[in-house]
């Protein structure tokens, strides 16, 4: 049974930093890719980042380039999303995804999902 669960969510002031985690497990990922979504109240999930799991090629949306990182430790089998200078409107649910392609930022083409850490940037 495939799980991706993601870790290191919480509540920062404006400016600040949060390393998100997220750990896979029950299948081999090598040749697909990873990516994070977010989702605010009331809004629609919105791509964040993406990384192809063997290559390492990386994609970010244009809202959060400069200010994240997107890295994976394929020993541990785990992808990580550094987040810098944060800001008010980056609160939001960020959860975790696999899927076949990519890196791309198509929720719809991503099969796996994980359950979600909340962000919440004070300003």
């Amino acid at each position: 049974q495939v799980q991706l669960v993601e870790s290191g969510g919480g509540l920062v002031q404006a400016g600040g930093s949060l390393r998100l985690s997220c750990a896979a497990s029950g299948r081999t990922f090598e040749g697909w890719s990873m990516g994070w979504f977010r989702q605010a109240p009331g809004k629609e999930r919105e791509f964040v980042s993406a990384i192809r799991w063997t290559a390492g090629n990386t994609y970010y949306a244009d809202s959060v380039k400069g200010r994240f990182t997107i890295s994976r430790d394929n020993a541990k089998n785990t992808v990580y999303l550094q987040m810098n200078s944060l800001k008010p409107e980056d609160t939001a649910v960020y959860y975790c995804a696999a899927g076949p392609y990519g890196p791309v930022a198509s929720p719809a083409l991503y099969t796996y999902w994980g359950q979600g850490t909340q962000v919440t940037v004070s300003s």
